[in-house]
């Protein structure tokens, strides 16, 4: 009896332990402390769903931990109408911080100088659309930092030669702020790729180090280049491209973009141009004057963190385009820009969404961040237009690859392309599913929003469309090869339903048919039921040795998703699990921890024009 006493008090001794043990490794204690202690002791009007009895990794706001849930690693505060200075010995408390987003607040007073003592491992830093002022922070301990981002704030004082210590940069912007004196030579290192100076008051000669980058970048100074950039195309030829580009597309973009958004945004620009030039004194209604240059508000684009492009509505407005598609949701272009960056612009159509629910939806969708999920790179909102800008994939869709349009002819989908595909979408989708607290749809799941980023890696894309088109109370309509049967008008979304069209896909893969021409799964079904199963296979990938089996685990994976009852389908995260067991040795995803990014793919926001940055 007392033997099994003490058993029974090791027991609980040990449960105690790992229940403590546990609890500690899965919530970073005092990182939360930290944050609830900066969020209590700055105004801020828009509401926050931080609380001491939620996890911070995985419930809050704009909260990223690493992997093992120990440490927050990135702060995304973006448009929260944070009201005053930062306080003192918050923020600073999160030393393994890497990414820090403040932009777009009211945020003023000086820069926090024991930043750059106490977070050494930031990487980036946005702070623009601000009122911060005073001097500019010394920059020397920072030694991994590759984005700066201060503009449209009220910086005085000089430009730190510090900033010449940091060898990963690759973005900075002190645009629209009020620093003076010379431009220090720099040396930047080469792999610097964006840089924006303009609209302050700097005197002297631009250094010798900084004479690749275009004139643009110094304008709004009184500043001298001893020689003419000789990398930017000469202005006259610049002015002749973008005539001939008019010419030449007289009004692809018109289509894109009408005439009421072009008259709202050159308001908007002459705002910005007029009070960027006011005195530092002027600078806190900077924000107050846009918002009053019309009903639109800022009309703008407005930029995610992540994205390391250089261009404004302007630009986007002349780009040369091309219609890749036509649906429901709207018209999806494919623009180039003129600095020969190529981007996937979709202009949605018959939304009756207000702003605030427009911009609720894309800053949830732009925030969705994983390796195999395309990620919403600018929106735009006027109440005439709306757009969404994506990156452009070269490789194409799986579509194009399975039936054509440019992929397959290029290169073969053997088996080991088709199963990494599987594993890829299967892996976004389920990361889509656990957003909103486990409630988000992608909504339209099929093999042309599938897209390859290599012959190694795919991307899901499209996602939240569908709902935006059922909040603005807009018919819905999908493929009817991908559409789950239970769906209507008054059901036109759900997360059964993406297993639903994944399992259609799942089809595709195997059989190499077209849900758009054939009902494929009634003639998968039959076919099965008949016992036939070898005669549903694609050909191309029966000529490999050795996949019989995999391919028929695969069918079945695939049959079990496309199932009448939506209750008998799996969930997407068993349906990675399985695909996965088909492959033990190939890793899984740690999508689980929203920390899959490669940490070579480091968040790049359009930093270099400052007027179309938000």
């Amino acid at each position: 009896m007392e033997k099994e006493m003490r058993s029974s008090l090791k027991l609980v001794i040990s449960i105690f332990f790992l229940i403590l043990f546990g609890t500690s490794k899965a919530e970073p204690v005092e990182d939360k402390q930290a944050l609830l202690d900066f969020i209590t002791n700055i105004s801020h009007t828009r509401q926050i769903n931080w609380g001491m009895n939620s996890s911070v990794c995985t419930t809050w706001t704009g909260i990223t931990c690493n992997h093992d849930s120990s440490r927050v690693v990135t702060v995304r505060l973006p448009g929260f109408g944070l009201l005053g200075s930062i306080p003192a010995n918050t923020l600073t408390r999160l030393s393994a911080l890497q990414i820090l987003s403040l932009r777009s607040n009211g945020i003023s007073g000086p820069f926090p100088s024991d930043f750059s003592t106490k977070l050494p491992n930031l990487t980036a830093l946005y702070i623009q659309f601000n009122n911060f002022s005073g001097p500019l922070p010394d920059f020397s301990l920072w030694k991994n930092l590759s984005i700066i981002n201060f503009s449209q704030n009220t910086f005085t004082g000089n430009i730190p030669p510090s900033l010449g210590n940091l060898t990963q940069l690759i973005a900075l912007n002190l645009s629209n702020n009020f620093l003076s004196g010379d431009i220090p030579d720099l040396n930047f290192p080469t792999m610097l790729q964006v840089l924006d100076l303009s609209n302050n008051n700097l005197t002297g000669h631009v250094p010798n180090s900084l004479q690749r980058f275009p004139n643009w970048v110094f304008s709004g100074n009184n500043l001298t280049r001893p020689s003419a950039p000789t990398t930017p195309i000469p202005p006259t030829e610049q002015k002749s491209q973008k005539s001939r580009t008019r010419l030449t597309q007289p009004a692809i973009m018109g289509i894109i973009i009408s005439s009421t958004v072009l008259l709202t945004a050159i308001v908007a620009v002459s705002m910005i141009v007029f009070y960027s030039n006011r005195a530092p004194e002027d600078g806190h209604n900077m924000k107050l004057a846009m918002k009053t240059a019309g009903d639109n508000q800022e009309a703008k684009l407005v930029f995610f963190d992540g994205f390391g492009l250089a261009f404004d509505l302007e630009e986007l407005l002349r780009a040369s385009a091309e219609v890749l598609g036509k649906g429901t949701i709207g018209i999806t272009y494919k623009a180039a820009l003129e600095d020969g960056t190529t981007v996937v612009v979709k202009r949605l159509k018959d939304l009756s969404l207000s702003r605030r629910e427009f911009e609720q939806q894309m800053e949830l969708i732009g925030n969705i961040r994983h390796e195999n999920v395309a990620p919403l790179r600018v929106y735009f909102y006027s109440e005439d237009e709306k757009l969404m800008v994506y990156d452009y994939y070269f490789l194409g869709s799986i579509a194009s690859f399975l039936h054509g349009g440019g992929g397959r002819g290029q290169m073969p989908m053997d088996w080991e392309m088709r199963i990494r595909i599987a594993i890829g979408t299967s892996r976004g989708i389920t990361h889509i599913h656990l957003q909103d607290g486990g409630k988000f749809i992608h909504g339209n799941v099929k093999s042309s929003n599938i897209f390859l980023k290599s012959t190694q890696s795919v991307c899901v894309s499209d996602l939240g469309l569908v709902t935006l088109m059922n909040q603005s109370s807009s018919p819905t309509t999908k493929p009817d090869g991908y559409k789950a049967p239970e769906l209507t008008v008054e059901r036109p979304a759900s997360q059964e339903a993406d297993v639903y069209s994944f399992g259609v896909l799942l089809l595709e893969l195997l059989t190499g048919k077209s849900p758009l021409h054939v009902q494929l799964v009634s003639l998968v079904s039959s076919v099965v039921e008949e016992e036939w199963t070898a005669e549903v296979f694609d050909s191309e990938i029966l000529k490999h040795p050795h996949v019989e089996e995999e391919m028929v685990e695969m069918l079945q994976i695939g049959m079990a998703c496309v199932d009448k009852m939506p209750d008998h389908r799996p969930t997407m995260w068993d349906v990675v699990k399985r695909i996965e067991n088909l492959r033990p040795a190939r890793p899984s995803s740690e999508f689980m921890s929203g920390d899959s990014t490669p940490a070579s793919v480091l968040p790049v926001e359009n930093i270099a024009s400052s007027s179309s940055v938000s």
